[in-house]
């Protein structure tokens, strides 16, 4: 089989803040810029590769109650409702740039006892970025 990772989402409450946070603190593109209703999802990914990450606004599945999007709300604001973890050949000289850049720090670069040496920001969203050294 080739199958491929084309997305993955994140919610966003605060498309510019998004942008800005993906485009000029981590470096991706924005690929794509969709509103409808007042409200934005947007594609961002690194340059050169062809995964991307859908930033949507929270909770808009008309499926959900009321009580639901309460709680994905909450969850949010703690930054407990969703994270990724994405990889670089330097982690220290990234975290030294995203530092530079105004990141909200969650984790200086650790050696992690299950063998892994990573660090961690948050989003303007609370969203969980670990970001670790890849071989």
């Amino acid at each position: 089989m080739d199958i491929i990772i084309q997305q993955a989402y994140l919610p966003q409450d605060d498309p510019d803040a998004a942008i800005a946070f993906y485009r000029d603190i981590l470096g991706f593109e924005v690929r794509n810029d969709v509103g409808y209703n007042g409200l934005h999802w947007i594609t961002v990914g690194p340059p050169g590769q062809p995964v991307s990450l859908v930033l949507h606004p929270p909770a808009v599945d008309p499926g959900i109650t009321d009580d639901e999007r309460r709680v994905i709300t909450e969850m949010m604001a703690k930054g407990t409702y969703a994270a990724i973890n994405l990889g670089t050949k330097d982690l220290d000289g990234t975290f030294e740039k995203l530092q530079a850049k105004g990141a909200d720090i969650v984790q200086e670069p650790t050696d992690q006892p299950y063998g892994v040496r990573d660090a961690a920001v948050r989003d303007p969203a609370g969203n969980l970025i670990r970001i670790a050294q890849m071989q």
